[in-house]
């Protein structure tokens, strides 16, 4: 049976598709499988050139596209030179049909003109709350809602923030692929730069910025200088010279995502360490499930959605302070292998996956896709050559 879907898929993100494998990265990679994904980039400016886009293939059905521009463009310049390389792309791909699938409301500067069949709105996050978000980001955001077709949020939080925005909006948490993070509980190969770090270990990775919280760091790693802090990651809008300097906190750099379950693998516990603030009030964090898939026990601090998901059912520590942190660590290593809560934890866990987020999303645009505009974007096990 085919889905009503078009073939062809722009996805528009303030996200690099080479920077964090995260949200976009799980959910286009399966749109590709069968169709024609198009994922954009914000531009990147250099002096002197002109005007391009650099498209490169990443996977089979899915590409890259960044807009290149010279530097010095007032933003109004900005949004024509991009939206003109669109319409020179689709013209050049000769696609009839597409739909626009948005991360980021800024995108609507650069799609103005275009008529794609359908319009999907994937928010992931509260942009505006981020630093440096930009200033029109919440009225191009309710533009966004007017002209989508659906709406997916990041999680409960956020849904329930936006739910009155639009009549055909749907809450997707954090999912995960478990079999890949599941290598983590097993004895994996020891990456070098992890390997002569003796002692109990705990860890965090993801984007190192403003919602991290390094006080809280700091506060642990001089109460427990026997401890060793693991943290991985990109360090992006925050000074990294702001960050905690000690003995025991490693700061081992960004990894691909092949890498986590094999650094994951070695730690004693697996942390959240955000600050409660606006910028993480409505967070979803991914890595919550994959810390779990990978059997760790996870100290977090009281973002919502993982205090309503999985603190409130004992399968995550909540704390509020280093000493809150540290308590609920050393109760950990003092009971020391927990069957029965890894047997909660995988019960859980047993429907949350990246492949039933992706059907189900692409069941909800199949049945609420105008029948006038009906095409044919075929199931993952439908071989295309029968179309």
């Amino acid at each position: 049976m085919n889905n009503p879907l078009p073939r062809n898929l722009f996805c528009f993100s303030h996200l690099r598709w080479d920077f964090v494998y995260q949200r976009p990265q799980h959910l286009m990679s399966r749109f590709a499988r069968n169709g024609n994904v198009y994922y954009v980039e914000e531009p990147v400016f250099y002096p002197g050139i002109d005007s391009s886009f650099s498209v490169t293939k990443k996977m089979d059905g899915l590409s890259v596209c960044v807009p290149h521009l010279p530097s010095g463009l007032s933003e109004e310049e900005v949004a024509t030179e991009v939206n003109g390389l669109l319409k020179g792309l689709l013209q050049q791909l000769d696609i009839p049909d597409y739909f626009f699938w948005y991360y980021t409301p800024m995108a609507l500067k650069y799609t103005q003109g275009f008529t794609p069949v359908y319009t999907v709105y994937d928010c992931m996050d509260e942009l505006s709350a981020f630093k440096f978000a930009p200033r029109e980001l919440k009225e191009l955001e309710q533009q966004l809602f007017d002209q989508s077709s659906i709406v997916f949020t990041g999680g409960y939080s956020l849904y329930e923030a936006k739910r009155m925005e639009h009549n055909n909006i749907h809450p997707f948490p954090s999912s995960i692929d478990k079999q890949h993070f599941m290598q983590a509980r097993e004895v994996c190969e020891v990456p070098a730069d992890q390997m002569d770090i003796k002692g109990f270990k705990i860890g965090f990775y993801g984007v190192l910025d403003e919602r991290f919280d390094t006080s809280l760091i700091a506060e642990i790693a001089e109460q427990r200088p026997e401890w060793q802090i693991m943290l991985i990651g990109p360090v992006v809008k925050i000074d990294p010279a702001s960050l905690p300097k000690k003995d025991n906190i490693h700061y081992l750099g960004p990894k691909s995502y092949d890498q986590l379950p094999l650094y994951l693998s070695g730690w004693d516990v697996a942390l959240i360490p955000f600050m409660l603030n606006e910028s993480t009030f409505y967070i979803s964090p991914t890595k919550t499930p994959e810390y779990l898939a990978g059997g760790k026990r996870v100290v977090s601090t009281a973002i919502r959605d993982v205090v309503s998901f999985y603190g409130k059912k004992g399968l995550v520590g909540i704390g509020i302070d280093a000493q809150d942190f540290i308590s609920i660590i050393d109760g950990y290593a003092s009971k020391g292998t927990d069957t029965e809560w890894l047997q909660n934890t995988d019960d859980l866990l047993s429907h949350n996956s990246w492949e039933h987020t992706f059907t189900q999303m692409r069941d909800l645009l199949a049945a609420s896709i105008p029948a006038a505009k009906v095409l044919v974007f075929p199931n993952e096990l439908v071989d295309e050559n029968n179309h």
